[in-house]
């Protein structure tokens, strides 16, 4: 299927299967899955050439197409180039995914910047072979009263905290970042991302 320069895709990351379905490194996969519920989408289909479920709709009259890897996080890339061809499609290119650098609660926006050692990230720059396309960095991480990040210390303790779910008191802010989250997709597809950091940073 090919996808016009137009539309926008935007990526939620995260990794297939139950086992890692509240995983803290799921929450850009889990945001985008609800996004279906803002505008007007289709129902989510199984792309098994891209290998990725693939929601298509329209938000205020703007084309989109909702994307959500079946690969595992660190080939992202290969699930996102089917539906980005080139460089200026890339730049209607939307990734929402988890941040440990970010308190829980917490977004940002940023457009033509480094990975940040994200391994999805890196797999879509390196598919896509730009770095200019938008992200939408959700926080993950526990923060002190004075919103200092307490982010683990060792790869291995990185790689168990961004495998643990939520737990019960942070659920609430989740559903406050994802709502947030929605806002910022909204504005971007329909203002631009200009508009939207603006607002959101």
């Amino acid at each position: 299927m090919v996808y016009a320069v137009s539309m926008h895709v935007i990526v939620g990351l995260g990794n297939p299967g139950e086992e890692y379905k509240h995983s803290r490194h799921n929450v850009g996969r889990a945001i985008v899955e609800a996004f279906t519920r803002r505008g007007d989408f289709d129902v989510w289909k199984d792309d098994r050439k891209a290998h990725a479920q693939v929601a298509k709709g329209e938000y205020e009259g703007e084309k989109a197409a909702l994307l959500l890897p079946d690969t595992f996080m660190n080939r992202s890339g290969t699930a996102v180039l089917p539906f980005v061809k080139s460089k200026k499609a890339a730049e209607r290119l939307i990734v929402v995914y988890d941040d440990i650098d970010l308190p829980l609660g917490s977004l940002k926006l940023s457009f033509g910047r480094s990975s940040g050692g994200h391994k999805g990230v890196e797999s879509i720059i390196r598919s896509l072979k730009t770095k200019d396309f938008v992200r939408v960095r959700v926080g993950i991480s526990p923060a002190t009263a004075s919103g200092k990040v307490r982010k683990p210390k060792t790869e291995q303790a990185t790689i168990d905290f961004l495998m643990k779910a939520f737990r019960k008191p942070e659920e609430e802010k989740l559903k406050k970042i994802t709502k947030r989250v929605h806002e910022a997709l909204e504005v971007i597809v329909r203002d631009g991302r200009a508009a939207a950091m603006n607002e959101f940073n």
